[in-house]
């Protein structure tokens, strides 16, 4: 096979962090470990769920900011300096609603420092894993868009957060207005991530036949509870062609857009749908 040419490959990173309760803490983590995934030659860089704050619900109610805030100015400098496309995972989002609510927003900021598209997670984490009770909907409004951008390169990416990987629907219609890339930043908790993160990010990247580019959280956080890292960027084809360890650091890896076409022109499965068949079950 020849090799791909400069122009159709896009070099990614995830970072992975372990996020607190502490903004300042959180920042230079993340300031530190973008500027060396950009040294490592990546163009598009993804942080995690929450990079800029983890902590109890009080604690993330307290930490919310607006979209003119410090976590999203600091995204946009950096991202301006650097010349990069940064989906900066997501924060808390304080939304002028009225209602009281926050939002887990993620946003894309282009590499000319502007905010290129904002996504508010629609799938929220009500559940119960290990005797420990999530239940986000209590303080977040879940979003109701999906939503795809494009790198400044081109490349279309649809944003997801976390939890949201558990419902292929949303990645099939991602795919289906145009997304090659599919981002996953997230806080995985340590025995869903240990059993099932792989599998479902490999799964997305399969039966879409796209890329999947995932930023995890990493280790024990408040209250009490722990991330279990494992970053990973996936293939068309399923192979997982970069994986983090057990640590706060980032991981890079080629996406050869070329070799995208390749499987997709080759096992056609998104053109051999058969959409005037499929109907939803009537429920309720």
């Amino acid at each position: 096979m020849s090799e791909p040419s400069p122009a159709s490959v896009l070099r990614v990173a995830a970072v992975q962090l372990n996020s607190q309760q502490r903004f300042d803490d959180n920042l230079e983590q993340a300031d530190r470990l973008t500027r060396a995934a950009v040294a490592d030659g990546a163009k598009l860089v993804l942080l995690p769920e929450k990079w800029n704050l983890l902590g109890t619900a009080e604690q993330l109610r307290a930490g919310a900011q607006r979209l003119d805030g410090p976590a999203i100015s600091w995204a946009r400098g950096l991202a301006s300096e650097l010349g990069i496309d940064l989906v900066a995972g997501s924060i808390c989002e304080l939304e002028d609603n009225g209602n009281g609510r926050l939002a887990n927003t993620s946003f894309h900021v282009g590499a000319d420092g502007a905010i290129a598209a904002t996504y508010r997670k629609i799938h929220m984490f009500d559940v119960t894993v290990d005797g420990i009770e999530y239940n986000e909907s209590e303080h977040e409004q879940p979003g109701e868009d999906i939503v795809v951008s494009a790198s400044a390169g081109g490349v279309e990416l649809g944003l997801t957060i976390c939890y949201d990987v558990r419902f292929p629907e949303l990645y099939r219609i991602l795919a289906l207005r145009g997304a090659r890339v599919m981002l996953v930043p997230a806080a995985f908790t340590l025995s869903t991530t240990r059993e099932h993160w792989e599998v479902l990010l490999r799964a997305r990247a399969i039966e879409n036949q796209a890329f999947v580019l995932a930023a995890n959280q990493i280790g024990s956080h408040p209250p009490g509870r722990r991330s279990g890292g494992r970053s990973l960027i996936v293939d068309p084809w399923g192979v997982v062609i970069a994986q983090a360890g057990d640590a706060v650091t980032h991981i890079t890896a080629d996406l050869d857009l070329a070799r995208l076409e390749q499987v997709r022109e080759e096992l056609p499965s998104l053109a051999n749908r058969r959409p005037q068949t499929y109907r939803w079950p009537v429920t309720g």
